[in-house]
């Protein structure tokens, strides 16, 4: 019981030190020695808990993602808007993350093939969650026309996202309200 519990520790300490350096350092700085200097450990206890530094991050962005879902443990169905406005929170009161989630999407994603998955499976439960949501909200729509539609929502606030990326005095939130205000749903 003590190793499983000092093993819990090990984790946390990890995740929590990889979480400060991401915000201070960001991505770049935030390398496998950073976090295990900052955490105190070696790097063979760092390997017995993650596979990789990415897996780390990963870990903290999801996180931040979670943080700000509607419904995080989905006992209650998201509407449209709900998604929506979980999306823009995550971009602008989790920012450092949501910096370091779109470059690892474009960049991370298209180089490790790992990651690219996981990116895409991520990818396609908000698309799942959005499709359904339109559905409820619009009964007459059938399932591909649901999911056309939860792409093209996703696509946008992707765009206004990565537009956000590179300007950071864009609109994001604004921008994103109007995207999605009636004309794509």
């Amino acid at each position: 019981m003590a190793r499983y519990e000092a093993g819990i520790r090990t984790e946390a300490r990890i995740v929590d030190a990889t979480r400060q350096l991401l915000g201070d350092q960001g991505l770049e700085g935030t390398t496998l020695k950073a976090i295990c200097d900052k955490a105190g450990v070696r790097a063979g206890s760092f390997y017995n808990l993650f596979s990789s530094k990415d897996e780390v991050v990963l870990r903290v962005v999801k996180e931040a993602i979670t943080a700000v879902d509607p419904h995080p443990d989905q006992t209650e169905p998201d509407s449209v808007a709900d998604l929506v406005e979980a999306f823009i929170a995550f971009i602008t009161k989790e920012s450092t993350l949501a910096r370091i989630y779109l470059q690892i999407a474009i960049s991370g994603a298209l180089t490790n093939d790992s990651l690219g998955k996981r990116v895409l499976r991520h990818h396609h439960r908000r698309v799942d969650r959005l499709s359904a949501a339109l559905m409820r909200e619009q009964p007459e729509l059938d399932d591909q026309e649901a999911v056309a539609r939860a792409q093209v929502i996703l696509a946008s606030l992707q765009g206004l996202a990565f537009n956000w990326l590179i300007d950071p005095a864009f609109d994001f939130a604004g921008h994103a309200r109007r995207a999605v205000s009636g004309r794509l749903v």
